[in-house]
């Protein structure tokens, strides 16, 4: 598979938002560490809130490692100073991705394959080197077992 933007592009003035340009940045790096992208920035109704409303939820990159399918949540920030990149990834974004992967097992078909939730981080200083680090597996359902998602209905 071709790169999703060459370096080149990445590095010329930025065009792209930074998150955009981390994301680029982060399905790249995840090819070159044998990862097969299958879609980025997939987007899906995972039910109502609690007011009734519709929510949407979003998953940055989902790939196959090998045989297990990935949803990955992708960070970008320019700088790591105050606290590590990886701690936005918070309990209620996990929770979303959990919900917006749950749909996406359900609409293609996939709720018996092995699956996990990756975390890439990516470092983009305004001087020096851009940093990316992926965290594999960052965290499980099992801590969100909640009975009253009410997201069933929805497809």
């Amino acid at each position: 598979m071709d790169e999703i933007l060459s370096i080149t592009e990445i590095n010329s003035p930025p065009r792209l938002p930074l998150g955009a340009r981390g994301e680029a940045l982060a399905a790249n790096f995840l090819i070159k560490e044998g990862y097969r992208i299958v879609v980025t920035n997939f987007k899906v109704p995972v039910g109502r809130n609690s007011k009734g409303v519709s929510v949407t939820g979003e998953i940055d990159i989902i790939a196959l490692d090998g045989d297990t399918l990935v949803f990955v949540e992708v960070k970008t920030r320019r700088s790591d100073e105050f606290t590590p990149i990886i701690t936005s990834v918070n309990l209620r974004k996990q929770r979303q991705i959990i919900r917006t992967a749950k749909v996406y097992r359900r609409i293609f078909g996939v709720r018996d394959v092995p699956y996990r939730y990756d975390v890439v981080t990516v470092l983009m200083p305004r001087h020096g080197d851009t940093e990316i680090e992926l965290t594999r597996g960052f965290w499980s359902e099992a801590k969100f077992r909640k009975a009253n998602w009410n997201d069933e209905n929805w497809m």
